[in-house]
């Protein structure tokens, strides 16, 4: 841990140093650089955050942070979002394993976010890994893609895509597949529709406890501004098996949620983790 002292104002600040050879700090309220001290220790040597505070990047926002992830661009980095967005590697990837079996991972209807690297099925070919696992009477458990791969963009830029899948068991020939609550919306940079093999991406995994139905208010970051037809003013992703839909309203699936934010260096970063939160407990002491 970082402690940073403001002789100006005898102010002390807790942060947590992204990089050793990063030793200033930006305030983000009025841009004064702070310099810091090394005093040992980490993020889990804060007191928590307050009890409601939850983690929750729009897609933009999910593909700035992986972004800077893949570039490394301190500047960007947010020096907290390997707590927040853990990566997970080979075995222990979300292809390889149950969903309630990721790190922090549960059916409360909480979102967790992960950075990965998506396998190919087969030595051959480019179709990506979906399974989780084979089960004793010769089924699968995995996830299957479902809706479109959707554009995102960032003002009028296109920035990546976003996959939609939900696990499927019972997977298999001359099986009725069954569908589970559990969903994964699934993040790539660049402007192909398909991620690369090797490739790092961001996946958000969370188990649907309920609708949630945004308003026209929400912005659609499948369509650039000024590109919205008509009648038209946001699109749908609707989790089920039906063809697509004309209806255009806009339903996504997972558990509304609050969020903090600051800004840093002129990035809007999200700051929560799952880390302890102590009721009543201040993020700054």
């Amino acid at each position: 841990m970082t402690q940073c002292s403001d002789s100006e104002n005898n102010h002390h600040n807790i942060i947590v140093e992204g990089r050793k050879d990063s030793l200033i700090r930006t305030c983000p309220t009025c841009g004064h650089h702070i310099k810091c001290q090394e005093q040992g220790g980490g993020i889990h040597d804060l007191p928590g955050l307050p009890a409601g505070v939850k983690f929750d990047p729009t897609d933009q926002e999910i593909l700035e942070h992986l972004e800077a992830k893949v570039r490394s661009d301190i500047h960007k980095l947010h020096p907290l979002i390997d707590e927040f967005i853990p990566t997970l590697e080979g075995e222990n990837g979300i292809c390889y394993t149950h969903p309630e079996k990721l790190p922090g991972v549960s059916k409360d209807g909480l979102i967790r976010h992960f950075f990965h690297r998506p396998s190919k099925a087969y030595t051959t070919g480019t179709r990506k890994r979906r399974k989780v696992h084979s089960d004793e009477d010769g089924s699968e458990t995995r996830w299957h893609k479902t809706g479109k791969t959707r554009p995102v963009y960032n003002i009028a830029k296109l920035k990546g895509y976003k996959k939609i899948l939900v696990l499927y068991t019972n997977y298999g020939k001359q099986r009725k597949p069954e569908k589970t609550n559990w969903v994964m919306h699934q993040y790539h940079l660049g402007s192909d529709e398909e991620e690369k093999e090797g490739e790092l991406v961001v996946s958000k995994v969370f188990y649907q406890t309920q609708p949630r139905q945004c308003g026209s208010l929400m912005k659609d970051s499948s369509v650039p501004p000024g590109k919205h037809m008509k009648g038209q003013s946001v699109h749908v992703e609707v989790m089920n098996n039906n063809k697509n839909s004309n209806n255009n309203g806009y339903v996504e699936y997972y558990h509304s949620s609050n969020f903090i934010s600051f800004d840093q260096g002129g990035q809007n970063a999200q700051v929560i983790s799952h880390f302890p939160v102590h009721e009543g407990a201040p993020f700054i002491p």
